[in-house]
């Protein structure tokens, strides 16, 4: 894995990691864990979602699995129910190239890796507690798919860490999804500089300076709007419909590595 690329070598992975994919000409990666075997929980569109309504509904459409009209041999098929499925490595990565999504960066490697939804600096937990994770919410769901609040990223980085954004009505633990939002929040924010100046070059910069910052500050090893839930009371809040109100187990803030 290189300095500013996640691209890792299928033989290299360890059950626990956090893998991904780019989708629709890197538009959008499908997130999973990879638990050993060949075999990857992931969380995809199958069960009730909640959608955008705009555009990027018929967009996103990359969170499943490879759809082909010969049933694939090794997996099992999917049933109709709350969308987290086990799948084989290969239909996971549809034909994409796979890439392992790091945690406990350094602040500097976070702002050199521009495109979010590769990295935290959140810490992960061992990854026989990741596995454990994503095992029980195949059995037993992770609530609605939506694309900023809910999908396969913040699902795959919920069984790494155990953390959940506290605020429902906020967006979720995705890098990816603060991207999307964090680049025209940058626009926006560096548009009342051409009441002083004409100079791009210097408009780009401070763009550029807003979008770092906002992710810097909204991912999930920043965030004081986090808590620790083990995947049991997880589950038992999401049938009641009391997600919005949990309460922290523990402290659950975590820094990133030195």
């Amino acid at each position: 894995m290189g300095l500013l690329s996640n691209r890792v070598d299928r033989n290299s992975l360890k059950p626990g990691d956090h893998i991904y994919s780019w989708r629709n000409a890197y538009i959008y990666a499908h997130h999973g864990i990879y638990i050993g075997d060949d075999k990857i929980i992931h969380f995809t569109r199958r069960g009730q979602e909640v959608g955008t309504g705009t555009v990027l509904d018929i967009i996103l459409v990359s969170s499943g699995p490879a759809r082909s009209q010969v049933p694939c041999p090794t997996c099992s098929p999917p049933e109709e129910g709350h969308g987290v499925v086990s799948s084989c490595l290969n239909c996971f990565l549809a034909g994409g190239i796979l890439y392992r999504f790091e945690y406990a960066v350094s602040p500097a490697l976070f702002i050199a890796k521009a495109r979010g939804g590769t990295c935290t600096l959140a810490v992960s937990d061992p990854n026989d507690i990741v596995v454990h994770r994503a095992n029980y919410l195949l059995n037993n769901g992770f609530g609605c798919y939506n694309v900023f609040k809910n999908n396969c990223e913040d699902f795959a980085i919920y069984c790494k860490t155990g953390l959940l954004v506290v605020d429902q009505g906020t967006i979720g633990q995705s890098g990816q999804a603060i991207s999307i939002i964090g680049g025209p929040l940058a626009a926006v924010l560096s548009t009342p500089l051409r009441l002083v100046t004409t100079n791009i070059y210097g408009m780009a910069a401070t763009a550029v300076g807003v979008y770092c910052a906002s992710r810097y500050a909204a991912d999930i090893g920043m965030r004081r709007d986090v808590v620790k839930v083990s995947v049991e009371d997880l589950t038992t809040r999401l049938a009641a419909g009391l997600l919005q109100v949990v309460e922290p187990l523990a402290p659950a803030f975590p820094t990133p590595a030195q």
